[in-house]
Parts: C-alpha cells; structure tokens; sequence
C-alpha cells in the first residue's frame, strides 16, 4: 500500500533548500493531492489543461499551479485564469498566444521555455537558434502579458545516466547563455526545471532550481 505522505517527507529530505519540489499530480485524485497539500506542499504539477482546472477549482485556492505538458493553443483558455506558471512554451505562436489569452484575463503569466535536449523526437521544445530568433524578434517585444522566468527540459528516457547528466548540462548552459544575453536586467529569471522520479538526483548536482516528481510520491501513475 503506498503512503503518499511518508513518501514525500522522505523526498523532502533528498531536496536541497534552494530547489522546489513540483508535486505532479496528473491522473491523481483530489483526495490523494489534498493528502500531499495537508504535508505543507503547494506547488502542483498537471500536464491537461481541463483536468488541471477541474481540480483548480475543487482544490485550495492556494495551490500554485504549473502547467508542464505540452499546451494546445485552444487549451490555454481554461488554465490562463489561475495557473501560476507554464512550464512548455515550445513555440512563439504558442507564446504569443498565452499573451493575448492573459492580457484578456488582466494578468501577467509567468511562463518557462521548454528546450529539446533528449534524443527523442516525440519530446517538444526550442533549439537554441529558435529561441535566439523568438527572443530577437519585433513580435516577442510586443508580449507584455507573459513573464519568461527560466527554461524547461526533459532528458532522453534511458538508463545511460553520463547521457542524462550530459543532457541537463547543455540545459543549464542554455539557461546561462540566455541569462547573460537576454535577461541579464531581470532578475525573474532564475529556474531551470528539470528532473523528474527516475533522475531528479541527476538534475539537482546539474543545478536544478524546480523538480517535476510524480510517481516517487504518488505511486505509478493511473493511466
């Protein structure tokens, strides 16, 4: 039988102070994340977007809520009211969208740049070059909606852990780059996010600032 509270008090004790723990609640039950909630967590993962406002609504209205799979255009519409913060902009049209949907909703949304760094072609994300073109371009000026608040990624899913960790390097070497480039004068820009249950030991000795951890608290997942 699992217990999901022991289960994320041991995690807490694997997680430096200076990294957050994204608690991805996908497929889970209210009950089992107000379970989580009860241990002080609030920092929730979802990667549907009307799973995620279903339970948004239903749940403490002090949950911080991150968007972390991929977004379809015509989903933005039912997080852009409460999400804390969007995890896979993978895409300018993408970005331009979430703008013009909080700008409806008077917000500004804090987003995260979600970079290809698996071998995987299934996984979604940015090239450096394609981000570079975004951020340069007279469009992305215009984006005063949203907030770009660090980068995203997902490792290749093996068991080559010199892969993994070569991986989450080239992610924070993006982050740094960026940083330096782009957003040197903002100093909202501060996350990398990556690491999820089988490497997040991997991605915090790579400089990890937000894990996504599921199933090391919940268990597998349901579906």
């Amino acid at each position: 039988m699992i217990n999901i509270v022991e289960n994320i008090q041991k995690l807490r004790t694997q997680i430096p102070d200076n990294v957050a723990l994204i608690a991805v609640s996908k497929f889970k039950s209210e009950a089992e994340i107000l379970q989580v909630y009860q241990t002080g967590q609030r920092l929730f993962g979802e990667n549907k977007a009307q799973e995620m406002a279903n339970k948004a609504q239903n749940l403490p209205k002090d949950i911080q809520w991150h968007f972390i799979g991929h977004l379809q255009t015509n989903k933005i519409k039912y997080i852009i009211p409460f999400v804390t913060k969007i995890q896979s902009i993978d895409s300018q049209y993408l970005l331009k969208e979430v703008n013009r949907l909080a700008a409806k909703n008077e917000r500004i949304v804090d987003c995260l740049l979600q970079f290809h760094i698996a071998e995987e072609e299934t996984k979604f994300g940015f090239s450096l070059e394609e981000a570079e073109k975004m951020l340069k371009s007279t469009d992305y000026q215009t984006f005063n909606n949203i907030r770009i608040c660090g980068v995203m990624g997902m490792a290749t899913f093996t068991d080559n852990v010199s892969q993994i960790r070569a991986e989450f390097k080239n992610l924070n070497q993006y982050f740094h780059y960026l940083k330096e480039n782009y957003f040197s004068q903002q100093p909202h820009f501060v996350d990398i996010s990556m690491g999820m249950s089988d490497d997040y030991h991997i991605a915090i000795e790579e400089g990890a600032t937000l894990v996504r951890i599921g199933s090391v608290i919940f268990g597998a997942r349901n579906s």
